[in-house]
Formats: structure tokens, sequence, C-alpha cells
């Protein structure tokens, strides 16, 4: 009898320890499956678009207008007006059981705390998602004053690599860029060579209203560096190279840089080299063509030289603003070769 009762009580055991450890398995197989990274839902919206969440009131006073100076100010060097977003006001009971996935948010709100929080891939990837709130009017503004100039070059560069992204599903081989200039550049398939020279490379691309175009070519150290004013030496520079290489349909007619409009003028940095660059205008001396233009002066110090990398376009019957992001987005692909 007691043989028996033991051997009932290993079995109970047995039983146990065989659930408990289906138990620990099925906690193992689901912290596995939580484990595993999931997939991002991917943004959405086109090239240079924003979404703010706002209330009307607050959009249609005084908070909106210092959004729209911010974030629709004209663009720097185009021919005509164009906003720097193309924005999109929602309201904000959209977000009530509903994650918005464009690739550029603001939320703004007026509530009892006073907030700015910027967050990234939040609903979806890429993301740029920025949270503002405030107990009143002045809060909100402030913040916006404060962050808007930071938030505008974050958007910009997520639109510049949004850009990149969509290039690079086709290229133009740019083996003729690799060799004369010992730099290699990320060109859509859709650009083809116009003009190979020595020291002087043209790719474009042909649009409905007109086209786009890229021209490399290098030049020595003192040619920008030569005295203290850059900017005059640069458009001297490409007006040379312009009146050279680059002529509109009727005789004696070249490309210069518009005579009537200053140009805009920045140092920054391009793969990892002090750069120039230069945003303007550019007419056909002679003719009634005109553009704009986007000038990088990239500095080589190892051969006390300067890469020139220009876009411009013509399209008089066309916005401007995405044509020059392109143009833009692939310049800033240059990468010096080793």
């Amino acid at each position: 009898m007691i043989q028996k009762i033991k051997a009932r009580l290993a079995f109970l055991n047995l039983r146990k320890l065989g659930a408990l450890t289906l138990f620990f398995m099925c906690i193992n197989l689901f912290s596995c499956k939580d484990d595993k990274p999931k997939t991002a839902t991917p943004s959405t919206g086109k090239i240079n678009s924003l979404s703010i969440v706002i209330s009307d009131q607050l959009w249609n006073g005084e908070v909106g207008d210092s959004l729209r100076k911010k974030f629709a100010a004209p663009v720097d060097g185009l021919t005509q007006e164009e906003p720097l977003f193309t924005i999109t006001q929602l309201p904000v009971k959209i977000l009530d059981g509903y994650k918005t996935i464009s690739r550029n948010v603001i939320i703004i709100k007026k509530e009892e705390r006073n907030f700015f929080k910027f967050e990234k891939d939040q609903f979806a990837k890429p993301q740029n998602v920025v949270h503002i709130s405030g107990n009143n009017v002045a809060e909100i503004i402030a913040h916006i004053e404060k962050h808007g100039d930071s938030i505008a070059d974050k958007f910009k560069e997520t639109e510049i690599l949004k850009n990149q992204e969509i290039i690079n599903q086709s290229l133009l081989d740019d083996k003729k860029i690799r060799d004369k200039f010992k730099v290699s550049l990320k060109i859509p398939s859709t650009y083809k060579y116009v003009m190979s020279r020595r020291n002087f490379v043209w790719v474009k691309r042909e649009i409905l209203s007109g086209n786009t175009s890229l021209v490399i070519y290098k030049v020595p150290f003192k040619t920008i560096l030569k005295d203290d004013d850059v900017v005059t030496n640069i458009i001297e520079m490409r007006d040379s190279f312009g009146g050279k290489h680059i002529k509109g349909k009727n005789p004696n007619t070249r490309m210069i840089t518009e005579e009537s409009y200053s140009p805009y003028f920045f140092s920054t940095i391009l793969d990892g080299k002090r750069t120039y660059e230069t945003k303007g205008t550019w007419e056909m001396k002679g003719d009634y063509m005109s553009g704009s233009f986007i000038n990088y002066a990239i500095l080589n110090r190892n051969k006390r030289e300067f890469i020139i990398i220009e876009g411009f376009c013509y399209a008089p019957s066309t916005d401007k603003r995405d044509l020059m992001h392109e143009l833009e987005s692939i310049i800033k692909s240059v990468k010096f070769l080793k």
C-alpha cells in the first residue's frame, strides 16, 4: 500500500514538473516573439511636405502665422516665391485612434503643460514628429521661435535623404566623373551626358517644361581664395565656365549669373570637406532664358583645388523648388575617392 502511495505521488510530481516545463516553454516562446523586431510602417508624403496637427482656432491666429513664417517661408535662390514646405493642416481630433504616418509632422496643442519634444520614427519610418504645447498662445509661439530653424533643418535633412533613396533606385554610370575628378555622384539614370571635356562634364535631364542640369569641373585653389571676396570670385568663375561651355540657341549667347540680384552665400561641409554654397539665378546673355542655380565649391586641400558641382534648371512654366531639391540631393551624395 505504501509503495502504491509513493508511486502515485511520484506520478503527480512528474505531471506538475511537465506542466511547469510547458508553462515556461510558452513564456519563452512568446518572449522570443516579442523580441523579434517589428516591421515599421513606411512613412508617406510628397517631397518637401509637412503635416501640422492643430486646431482651426490656433491655425487661423497668431500661432498659425508663426508656423507659416517659419515653414512656408520663400526658398532662397528661386526665380519665383515658393514655400519651404507644402503644409497640410489637420484637426487635432485626427489623433484620436489614428496615428499619422506623414514623414514630417508638427503637433500643436493648447493645454496646461508647457512642452516641447522631438520624436524620431514615432508612428512610421522615417519620420520626424514634433510635439509643442503651451498654456497660452505666447508659450506656444515661444517654442516655435526658439526651435523653428532647427526643426526646419531636420526636416530638410530628412527630405534630402528621402530624395537620395528615390534616386538610388536607378543610377547613371558616373565613370566619366570618377575618372576626371576622382569623386563619385549618385545621379538618376534619367540624366544623360551632353558634354565631356578634359576638365568639364555636363549631364542633363529633359522634362516636359524644360530641363535640369548638373555640371562638374575643377579650379585651382587661388581661383576662389585669391582675396577675401569669395562670393565675387565664385561668380566670376561660374560666368567664365558658363560662358565657355553653356550657350543659348542664338549666336553670341552665353550663361551668366543674373546681374540684378545678389546670390545667397553659405558655408557648409560636404563629405567632410569645407564647402562654399551659392544659390541664385542665372540668365542667358543675349537671350530670354533664365532659371535657378545652386553651386557647391568643395575644397580639396590635398590637391590645392576646388571641385565645383553645380545644378541649374530651365523650367519657365513649372515650380522649381522640387527640381532644385533633387539637384541638391544629387550634389550632396558626393564622395571623394581614395
